[in-house]
């Protein structure tokens, strides 16, 4: 009896330090969130790959047409921001990152063409004081005939918009800067922002592809929440995305 006694309570004391264990193996594996401008950008890779070599030559320039400016989402170690209440005006906290900021990229082949996703982070989507949602991710999508040829081409243009995609093929020539793509980020009020295409000239920031980032980045947009926001070009979205942006 004594000995039952004694092995049951070894087994209850040895399953609570295992799941003790389990609980901290969570915890310390689970991405940390920081202050929105604190999140600091990776640096643009030089090209190594014909993907990589395309990406930076087809890289978008984007313009503010009112709203915050892209900020970085995660660092290398997978620290992700924690974005912006909607309170104060559309800009309120958010006119630019001190440590600069970051456009992500992911390409792959879709349907015999080649397309290379471009997406922007922002700490929140406020049309209005009080309006809108924490966190905001846009994106827009070139597809080009071949990266493995001298002279590729645009053959269309989808920027991320709420009914989906506003789909360019081709686009028209006032919205391209030689190979980069002016994509304007905009809201109509009360509506939220989305993106278009514009003639006006935007900026550029440091380019970071998905297989360029390291694993604790990867991880952290595969697992982390951002609300009312999804990351476009992880693995649960890529994909689909794509497929519901198709132009042609």
């Amino acid at each position: 009896m004594k000995f039952t006694a004694f092995l049951c309570s070894a087994l209850v004391a040895l399953s609570t330090i295992q799941g003790q264990e389990q609980q901290q193996q969570q915890q310390q594996q689970q991405p940390a969130t920081i202050g929105h401008d604190q999140v600091k950008p990776f640096a643009q890779p030089q090209a190594v790959t014909i993907s990589e070599r395309a990406a930076i030559k087809f890289k978008p320039q984007i313009h503010i047409g009112d709203g915050c400016h892209p900020y970085p989402a995660v660092n290398d170690i997978g620290e992700t921001g924690g974005g912006l209440k909607t309170t104060g005006s559309p800009t309120a906290g958010c006119k630019g990152s001190g440590w600069g900021s970051q456009v992500y990229g992911r390409s792959t082949w879709h349907r015999d063409v080649w397309a290379i996703m471009y997406s922007w982070y922002f700490p929140k989507d406020s049309p209005s004081a009080g309006l809108g949602h924490r966190h905001d991710w846009e994106h827009v999508i070139v597809w080009i005939n071949n990266p493995d040829v001298p002279d590729p081409i645009i053959l269309a243009v989808t920027p991320s918009a709420h009914s989906g995609y506003s789909k360019y093929a081709p686009p028209n020539a006032d919205t391209l800067d030689g190979t980069s793509v002016k994509v304007n980020y905009e809201s109509t009020y009360p509506m939220n922002h989305a993106t278009d295409v514009t003639t006006d000239p935007g900026e550029f920031q440091d380019l970071i592809m998905w297989d360029q980032m390291t694993d604790a980045a990867r991880l952290a947009l595969n697992t982390v929440s951002f609300g009312d926001a999804n990351v476009p070009m992880n693995d649960g979205n890529f994909i689909p995305k794509l497929d519901k942006a198709w132009p042609f």
